[in-house]
């Protein structure tokens, strides 16, 4: 069994706490997390409840009220930020190899792209917390003589909940945000990969933050994370998971009008088109399907070509793809590891049993890879259907594992037609060698990213998020803090007597 650093301060042999009002609280019941590839025992996390939820939401209540945090200046709580990234960075290697075990990533992947996409965000984030306007104002416009300011305040308790998936990157992006901006934060990350999670609370606790400012508890969503979605005293959630989980968190903030920020299901439009390289345009479909099996709410799973191409490069898919490795993830020879559990394998095998049923051909993979090393742990080929139709499921539901849905169109204006009917609008692409023209088809699409000859690509510096049933607000970029602040308003009448005053106008001219 992997000796991991326990989250006591001591060295174990895989047993994690929650961290509730700066104490490292333990449980009589515990989660294992067992690694996606073998089925073993990597570590096992208190099971918290929630009664843990209504201690941590008050603890946060508590230190809000007091100022202990929202009243520290920003450049110190940037600091804080700073040396929990710093310290983040050093461990890379150790905390990239944990967090693969725990999600069944590559170690390939999990090093660059999701401890990558993780870091950067940690120092822009940081930044921009120094530089954050949170006051400005100046005189203003209109018959009165005034000054006006706003002011950028804490919000209060924010609820963060954290799917499985890529944990490290995802919680960054809410947890950072909304300490920069002042605010207490109570975590829930999926009892299923907690460890990431509860790595950043042992630095943050490191980094001086004060007791209370963070929390994190390990439970399951059913009961913990409906309990904060409900809870009176948290003011804003961020949510990223399905989408159907999506709709029930927003009912649950709606009694007390809670601010939301929801990243949800995707079901990615690709499109080639007939100007594209070829070979980039297939490698770049591959990755946007196959990166961490498929399992990315962001993930190009309807690839879109044109009939005259489509052919020619479904068979390049298959021959590039035939030589791809499956298996050990911890192995950096490896290129497709795990998916996440038993019941997401089942879950999309069942969605390829479903196009076969309706009619669509699975031009490669469909099935469990055959041999003894995929005995144990949760395996699905990557798989390529083919002669799918706009109303089939495979094409309109989100799989979320290593399946792509292939259309064929005819010209621009259909394959823009066809990527926009979807109730989903996260993510999109396009593949073209005429940057004019792919550009046309980039602003015609209904998405809230899209990339042009790449796939992926999640830079700090811009905005993550989607339209329609995506989900709602942003994460990252230059307003990042402004979903974890309210606006306040503030005026000041410079005019000194009562001539000029703006409620002259409803209560006239007052006597001599």
């Amino acid at each position: 069994m992997t000796v991991l650093h326990s989250t006591n301060g001591s060295t174990t042999v895989g047993h994690f706490r929650m961290f509730v009002g700066g104490e490292w609280v333990d449980t009589d019941e515990h989660f294992e997390i067992r690694s996606p590839a073998t089925e073993e025992l990597v570590a096992t996390v208190a099971r918290g409840d929630v009664a843990h939820a209504n201690r941590a939401v008050a603890v946060a209540t508590s230190v809000h009220q007091a100022g202990t945090w929202r009243l520290t200046p920003p450049a110190e709580r940037a600091a804080v930020l700073r040396k929990v990234a710093d310290r983040f960075a050093e461990r890379s290697v150790e905390l990239a190899e944990l967090h693969a075990r725990e999600i069944g990533a590559t170690i390939r992947l999990a090093e660059p792209m999701h401890f990558g996409a993780a870091l950067p965000h940690m120092q822009y984030l940081a930044d921009l917390t120094a530089r954050y306007e949170f006051e400005q104002g100046g005189p203003l416009v209109g018959p009165v003589l005034a000054s006006g300011r706003v002011r950028r305040e804490a919000i209060g308790v924010c609820a963060a909940i954290v799917p499985w998936n890529i944990p490290l990157p995802l919680a960054v992006w809410k947890i950072f945000p909304a300490l920069g901006a002042g605010n207490t934060v109570v975590v829930k990350p999926d009892e299923n990969a907690p460890l990431m999670v509860l790595e950043l609370a042992r630095e943050f606790e490191a980094a001086g933050l004060p007791p209370g400012t963070l929390n994190v508890v390990t439970g399951e969503g059913e009961s913990v994370g409906a309990r904060l979605a409900t809870h009176p005293d948290v003011r804003k959630i961020a949510f990223t998971g399905s989408t159907e989980t999506g709709r029930s968190v927003m009912r649950g903030a709606a009694d007390t009008v809670k601010r939301v920020t929801l990243e949800l299901g995707g079901k990615g439009p690709n499109i080639v088109l007939d100007d594209a390289d070829l070979d980039t345009a297939v490698d770049g479909a591959l990755f946007a399907f196959l990166a961490h099996s498929g399992q990315g709410c962001e993930s190009g799973t309807r690839l879109l070509l044109p009939r005259s191409l489509h052919d020619t490069f479904v068979a390049r898919m298959i021959g590039r793809v035939k030589t791809l490795r499956i298996g050990d993830p911890m192995d950096y020879e490896t290129d497709l590891g795990p998916v996440h559990s038993a019941a997401q394998r089942d879950r999309i095998l069942a969605y390829i049993d479903s196009a076969r049923a309706e009619g669509a051909t699975v031009a490669y993979g469909g099935s469990v890879p055959q041999g003894p090393e995929f005995e144990r742990g949760f395996w699905v080929e990557p798989t390529i259907v083919t002669d799918v139709r706009p109303h089939m499921r495979i094409a309109r539901e989100e799989v979320f594992g290593p399946v792509v849905a292939v259309l064929a169109y005819d010209t621009d204006e259909e394959a823009v037609a066809l990527a926009n009917d979807s109730e989903y609008g996260l993510s999109a692409g396009v593949w073209s060698s005429d940057a004019r023209r792919a550009f046309d088809v980039a602003e015609a699409l209904e998405s809230g990213m899209v990339w042009i000859n790449d796939w992926h690509l999640a830079p700090p510096e811009y905005p993550f998020g989607g339209v329609k049933q995506s989900g709602l607000g942003r994460e990252g970029g230059p307003g990042a803090l402004d979903e974890y602040t309210e606006a306040k308003f503030i005026s000041y009448d410079l005019s000194g007597g009562l001539d000029g005053k703006l409620y002259s106008l409803v209560l006239g001219t007052p006597p001599d």
